[in-house]
């Protein structure tokens, strides 16, 4: 495969769980490290794998009701470190930025919250910004980075797994970081007709 390159590290950080196994089952078989925050990490250790907390590469906690998690610079420095730049990968080992191989998002369900009558306050909470911010890092870096969007593109990664390990073509990454911007596009216009209604 061109542009072939190995899943080393996963970042996952995702408001649906459900079809989420089978992929971490299959990543923690090919010694794919995990690397989660809240919700996600207890998820993935309540699975029986390990998974090493962002907070302990940040030295940050969740802060701000949870508002601010992902937001750092090493957990978006190892997404957007391009691998193929030295100047890079040397700035990466003096901060002490991790590489990022995959990044599995699936965000704040805003248009299910508004469909359901919630209030304006509980409507504004789920208009999710660490992980459109990942999704659109991920997708930026596809020459480097798997970006799975949303839990409607499980399967096609199970299925890349299931077939060629934990390992992507370029192609397979560009085709990712199409949809992932498909996803991004979606979300923010569901976003931006809400704010003009109201």
């Amino acid at each position: 495969m061109s542009g072939t390159k190995q899943i080393k590290t996963a970042l996952i950080s995702v408001f649906h769980k459900d079809g989420l196994d089978a992929i971490l089952a299959k990543l923690h078989a090919d010694g794919v490290k995990f690397l989660s925050t809240g919700g996600t990490q207890t998820f993935i250790e309540s699975l029986g794998f390990p998974c090493q907390k962002v907070e302990d590469v940040t030295s940050y906690p969740s802060i701000l009701g949870g508002r601010v998690k992902t937001l750092h610079p090493k957990v978006f420095g190892g997404i957007l470190g391009r691998r193929g730049l030295e100047s890079d990968l040397e700035q990466m080992a003096k901060y002490e930025i991790p590489e990022i191989d995959l990044v599995i998002v699936d965000l704040y369900p805003f248009e299910q919250t508004v469909a359901s009558g919630a209030s304006e306050a509980d409507i504004i909470e789920k208009i999710d910004i660490g992980g459109i911010s990942l999704i659109r890092a991920g997708a930026k870096n596809f020459n480097d980075v798997v970006i799975v969007p949303s839990k409607a593109e499980y399967p096609v990664l199970l299925d890349i797994l299931e077939k060629q390990g934990a390992q992507t073509s370029l192609e397979q990454r560009r085709m990712f970081a199409t949809r992932a911007f498909g996803v991004s596009s979606h979300y923010d216009t569901a976003i931006h007709e809400w704010f003009e209604k109201n």
